[in-house]
């Protein structure tokens, strides 16, 4: 018998990992041809390339389905360099399993294909039916400086997650792997390195070689349980605009927390800590205003979920991701095992003064 989602997961999982061999082609070609945006994170061919790859295969095989992503191809109509390079690297790139190519719709047809496919990730999100939320490269300044990024990928249905995928090129496949210090810097795709996350509710997380065909074997995964707060380790954001970093360190102190925080970009953080790698990852307000997307949490909710943990934001609130684009109602997140999550957030609320 077939589980619940398990169509909506396999394509969710081969998406994933055929936009993953485009962001690696991106990063080893090295045409990193950064334009601006409006909100002054560098954005790279290969998050329109991802995109499309994505969306066109989510479109193949669930039409109705909306789908809210995070770029437009406004740009790419009228700069037509940077659109042909892009269509390259898209029509050149395909898992190297026929069956599993075949199940994502095959290639795009031709450029102007691949701008309109860009162009409908425009849905508005919100609390009724099934949207699918993409990130093609979460975490784009890791992913330039060779560090962490991810390719997220995650259905809701009515505003709750029901599935989650997060491929992180630069990750060490091996579950148990430590988090080091220079694993947000110095962690290109070698040998060893590339793992795929995923979540179905109520289903359990796993984690899986990124592979560029058929999918691996995958193995369940759960997070540690914390015995001695002394021994947890946390991740936060290396960008210090995306998390407020001195805040975190007094937090860290009062819970006890001895060992330097691992700063990583993107929901490699989420994947690390579902699997127990990592233990704590906290993203604290950096100003009043600001609205976290979507899809830079959605699949990373889930899975830590999954996994045995909880997802919260600073006023201890789920995440809710039936508001629209952002989740507008909360801030900041703190994700941790079940159960210490109470005692973190109120360490948390104490230090931001916040009930």
């Amino acid at each position: 018998m077939t589980s619940l989602y398990s169509k909506e997961l396999e394509i969710a999982q081969l998406a994933v990992q055929r936009a993953s061999i485009l962001t690696k082609r991106v990063f080893h070609e090295k045409t990193k041809g950064t334009v601006s945006k409006d909100d002054a994170s560098p954005v790279t061919i290969g998050d329109f390339g991802a995109q499309a790859l994505i969306i066109s295969a989510l479109k193949h095989n669930f039409p109705h389905d909306e789908v809210v992503a995070e770029e437009e191809a406004a740009e790419l109509r009228s700069n037509s360099a940077l659109r042909d390079q892009i269509w390259e690297l898209v029509r050149t790139t395909q898992l190297d399993d026929v069956a599993a190519e075949g199940l994502l719709g095959g290639a795009i047809k031709d450029a102007e294909s691949m701008l309109d496919i860009i162009d409908k990730g425009n849905s508005k999100g919100g609390r009724v039916g099934r949207i699918w939320t993409i990130d093609p490269i979460d975490g784009t300044k890791g992913f330039l400086r060779g560090g962490q990024y991810a390719v997220c990928l995650a259905l809701l249905e009515d505003g709750e997650v029901k599935v989650g995928t997060i491929g992180c090129p630069n990750l060490p496949v091996d579950d148990s792997a430590p988090l080091t210090a220079d694993i947000g810097a110095n962690a290109t795709d070698e040998e060893g390195r590339g793992v795929l996350f995923s979540a179905v509710i109520g289903q359990g997380a796993t984690s899986r070689p990124l592979k560029t065909g058929a999918l691996a074997e995958g193995k369940s995964i759960s997070m540690k349980p914390i015995t001695e707060m002394s021994n947890a380790s946390f991740c936060e954001s290396v960008e210090a605009g995306h998390s407020n970093q001195s805040e975190s360190a007094r937090i860290a102190q009062k819970l006890g927390i001895t060992k330097p925080s691992v700063r990583m970009d993107s929901q490699a953080k989420y994947g690390s800590i579902a699997r127990g790698a990592g233990d704590i990852y906290l993203r604290l307000p950096t100003s009043k205003t600001y609205q976290e997307k979507i899809w830079d949490h959605a699949a990373g909710d889930l899975i830590v979920r999954e996994a045995g943990g909880q997802v919260t934001d600073t006023k201890g609130n789920r995440l809710d991701f039936g508001v629209g684009r952002t989740l507008a109602t909360n801030s900041g997140v703190i994700a941790a095992p079940k159960a210490v999550h109470s005692q973190v957030l109120s360490v948390v609320q104490e230090v931001l003064g916040v009930k």
